[in-house]
């Protein structure tokens, strides 16, 4: 399938299920289209196992075009970001920078190792080909919380300023953190990176500073351009040239790109808005980067739902997933809700809750390569992130609310 063909086809069923959702369902957009697609799936494998293939077989099609792990990680997941970070207000974000520091660096590596351990007890007792090293490589896979997921549902959800900008504050840094880290023990993996503790932690600090220096180069020379001219239509061009080639430069040279199209956003979104805009400029650039943001949003959550047509649905691995649901759920209280209890922070519970996995966990475990582990790793994969967007995702708002009134009422 052509890339326009498969841009036009994605555009139009990710509207159309939107339009049914907003209209019929009235879930979160991004929920709402990723059920339905789902459930699309599901029709489409029945109809197969019918012999009706044609459409299973146009729907498998459509997947493996639009290609999810090198479309989202490949550039998409910049802008999605970049919208994330824009909006984030850098004040309520330094009162917790320890905890988001700690989350996004210590609690991906202590969640990668909890998750690690329970599958492998788990792959042994179901008799799975899955080795310790690909178990780390699971455990690396859903370590990463999805701003994507939690961000939009978040905005809505009455969770105070101090402990939104936390949640929103881990999901947007910890990707970067969290995709070297799968680098690394995936090619452990594999066989092509050498298990040198030295070079190793050498290489996580070179990605994390370099990623986190070129987000600050790129957000002043934004900034500064930004601030010489006043006229919307060219400063909303200016952030797009920013994030996609900024993501492009840091593959160049080799730095973590999420967390330097992070700084970039957080940088224009509170010097530049401030200092570098107009008024009327301030309102284009947040229209165009929100409806940017649903755009894409609804596309990916889409493909989330429509790979199940290209998933192994083995039983013992699907029953894997499903245990490894309460081994992440476990690893991030225990990582998350620990911390914040021992540094005497509110929120604990709606903080753990709040850790969605989303699709950049689908698109790492589909660029793992091809063999019996990876179907295993992509079909745990799988399940966790359709529990964590369709049962937390829909619990996280009346969990926050219920917090809020339960203060309310303390006070």
């Amino acid at each position: 399938m052509e890339l326009f063909s498969t841009v036009a086809v994605l555009l139009a069923v990710a509207a159309a299920l939107a339009w049914l959702n907003e209209r019929v369902i009235g879930l979160p957009t991004t929920i709402g289209v990723m059920l339905i697609a789902l459930a699309i799936s599901v029709a489409a494998l029945a109809l197969g196992s019918l012999g009706v293939l044609s459409i299973a077989d146009r729907a498998r099609e459509l997947v493996a075009a639009a290609a999810l792990e090198e479309t989202l990680l490949g550039g998409m997941l910049s802008f999605l970001l970049f919208a994330g970070a824009l909006h984030v207000d850098l004040g309520d974000l330094l009162d917790r920078w320890l905890e988001v520091g700690l989350f996004a660096t210590l609690g991906v590596v202590v969640s990668t190792a909890l998750v690690a351990l329970a599958a492998y007890a788990g792959a042994r007792l179901l008799g799975l080909p899955l080795g310790f090293a690909y178990c780390l490589v699971f455990g690396a896979v859903v370590a990463p919380t999805d701003p994507v997921a939690v961000l939009g549902i978040l905005r809505q959800s009455g969770v105070g300023a101090g402990l939104r900008a936390l949640i929103a504050g881990e999901s947007l840094f910890n990707d970067g953190f969290a995709v070297v880290v799968f680098a690394t023990v995936a090619g452990l993996a594999a066989g092509t990176v050498q298990l040198d503790a030295s070079e190793l932690a050498l290489f996580l600090v070179r990605e994390a500073l370099g990623g986190a220096a070129l987000g600050l180069a790129l957000g002043w020379i934004g900034y500064l351009a930004l601030r010489s001219i006043d006229s919307y239509q060219i400063e909303v061009l200016v952030t797009l040239a920013l994030v996609a080639g900024g993501y492009a430069l840091s593959s160049a040279l080799h730095v973590a790109g999420p967390l330097a199209v992070v700084v970039t956003g957080l940088f224009i979104g509170n010097r530049g808005r401030r200092l570098g805009m107009s008024e009327k400029t301030r309102e284009h650039l947040d229209s165009f980067w929100e409806l940017l943001d649903e755009v894409l949003n609804a596309v990916l959550f889409v493909l989330i739902g429509l790979e199940l047509l290209v998933i192994d649905l083995n039983p013992a691995a699907l029953a894997a997933g499903a245990a490894a649901i309460a081994a992440v759920l476990g690893s991030r209280l225990l990582a998350v809700g620990g911390t914040m209890r021992l540094l005497r922070r509110p929120g604990p519970l709606v903080a753990t809750w709040a850790g969605l996995r989303g699709g950049i966990s689908v698109a790492l475990a589909l660029s793992l390569p091809s063999g019996p582990e990876r179907a295993v790793v992509l079909t745990m994969t799988y399940v966790v992130v359709v529990f964590s967007i369709a049962v937390q995702g829909l619990t996280l708002k009346p969990l926050a609310a219920r917090r809020s009134e339960a203060r309310q009422q303390a006070s």
